[in-house]
């Protein structure tokens, strides 16, 4: 089982030290993988509800700093040797792909290979109406831009057209050192993001790690595959079920689960260390 740690670049790790202290400790106790978050803008006063949360409140608040995730990931990377650099989410639709391959080619050379891209498709409507995306458009425009980011990472350069992107053959360079490309990995805790993972995802991260309501989403993930003529087991599944002993890793093993995720353990730079150790020792060294 691999181990990731979510949350790792919003609010009081915006801060360099903090941040650098989490990210360095992850790696030497042997997390696999760091996820960061992204909203571009927090609209004042939105009304949309945040869906995972039971109360609809956005974890931080309005004001809570979220750094770019992509630059936030390329500073992990200039300290780190082997933590594999994700995000989770990155809201695909809001964003040019054209942009997103460039960048992302070029964090998976800078990193030796490690980049995950973790994509949704968003659930702040009025965020999204102020970068000029129409929220009903949200979904149909995420699978688009998969596609066009992976023509743009392909070895030649060949044209691409689509209903919202359209170009002719293109260079976009460099190219990943993943082939064929860097992992996309699917993220939402609904039907649409289960069937949209055997669409176009490498892997598929659901929020929530909740038994009640994961075994529904592989089904649907599944039938999906079904329909394209796809494997399912080719879709790495990462889950966070919130508190993790090894009991706990056994049974996610047992669904086809192959990374868990947990939250930083504390918001200090003394706190993290010992959590993450204790992590480490308790459940790491005896099912990682």
């Amino acid at each position: 089982m691999k181990f990731g740690l979510s949350f790792a670049t919003a609010g009081p790790f915006a801060d360099p030290d903090l941040f650098e202290t989490l990210v360095l400790t992850a790696e030497e106790v042997g997390m696999e993988s760091i996820w960061a978050v992204e909203h571009v803008v927090l609209p004042q006063g939105f009304q949309s509800k945040y869906p995972y949360n039971k109360d609809g409140r956005f974890p931080g608040g309005e004001k809570a700093p979220i750094p770019d995730p992509v630059v936030a990931l390329s500073y992990a990377a200039a300290m780190t040797k082997n933590i594999r650099l994700a995000t989770g989410i990155m809201i695909l639709p809001q964003r040019n792909p054209l942009y997103v391959a460039k960048e992302w080619a070029s964090l998976d050379v800078l990193s030796r290979g490690r980049a995950m891209m973790g994509i949704g498709i968003g659930w702040l409507k009025e965020e999204m109406e102020v970068v000029g995306v129409p929220f009903k458009e949200r979904a149909a425009r995420t699978e688009e831009c998969v596609r066009a980011v992976r023509s743009l990472w392909k070895d030649e350069p060949e044209a691409f057209k689509g209903k919202y992107f359209n170009w002719g053959p293109l260079n976009s360079n460099p190219k990943p050192v993943q082939k064929p490309g860097v992992p996309i990995i699917v993220g939402g805790n609904v039907e649409g993001a289960a069937r949209r993972a055997a669409r176009v995802g490498d892997g598929f991260f659901p929020a929530s790690g909740s038994m009640k309501t994961l075994p529904a989403l592989l089904d649907a993930m599944r039938d999906e595959c079904d329909k394209l003529g796809r494997k399912p087991e080719e879709i790495e599944l990462t889950v966070a079920p919130g508190q993790i002993d090894p009991g706990k890793v056994s049974r996610y093993e047992d669904i086809g689960a192959s990374r868990l995720m947990i939250s930083p353990p504390a918001m200090d730079a003394e706190g993290i260390k010992r959590g993450l150790h204790e992590f480490a020792d308790a459940v790491i060294a005896k099912t990682g």
